[in-house]
């Protein structure tokens, strides 16, 4: 998975804690984490695309969560911004080289490599599937430390009063 996906989830889990209505800027999402904003804006627009923010326009726009990090999963993040298609995809080179006059008979199907590699894919996406973006923010808010926690706090009131944090 590209940088992107770690971007996306950060941003996703900033906007969790916005109160009802608010919004954050993509310059703003970009400046709390450090990132380059052209790129930021690539992953917030694939997000908005697939449902999972809003883009909200004005004076006082930019983005907020379209549904509850409760019912928001990780998985979700992830294919809006990677897409659904499988991260392996079996080409049966097998059959090629030295083996490629072999009929179709003498290589066991599945390939033993392929089904090892969905198994895996089916593991990562299940658990992406089961953990909600609310379940990773409430873990983050038990487990983070207090000084972390004490800065992004500021930051967000900060910047949500409009002031340059």
């Amino acid at each position: 998975m590209g940088e992107g996906v770690e971007w996306a989830i950060h941003c996703c889990a900033l906007l969790a804690a916005l109160p009802k209505g608010a919004t954050l800027p993509a310059a703003r999402l970009s400046e709390y984490h450090g990132v380059t904003r052209p790129y930021l804006a690539k992953h917030l627009q694939a997000l908005a695309r697939a449902g999972v923010v809003e883009a909200v326009a004005g004076r006082r726009g930019g983005y907020r969560l379209a549904r509850s990090a409760d019912t928001l999963t990780l998985l979700e993040i992830v294919e809006a911004v990677e897409g659904s298609a499988p991260a392996f995809r079996c080409t049966e080179i097998r059959r090629r080289g030295p083996c490629r006059s072999l009929p179709a008979n003498a290589f066991p199907r599945p390939c033993g490599i392929a089904a090892a590699m969905e198994r895996a894919e089916e593991a990562w996406r299940g658990e992406l599937g089961r953990q909600t973006l609310g379940d990773l923010v409430s873990q983050y808010q038990h487990g983070a430390d207090q000084r972390a926690r004490d800065r992004a706090t500021t930051w967000l009131e900060n910047t949500l009063k409009g002031e340059k944090p």
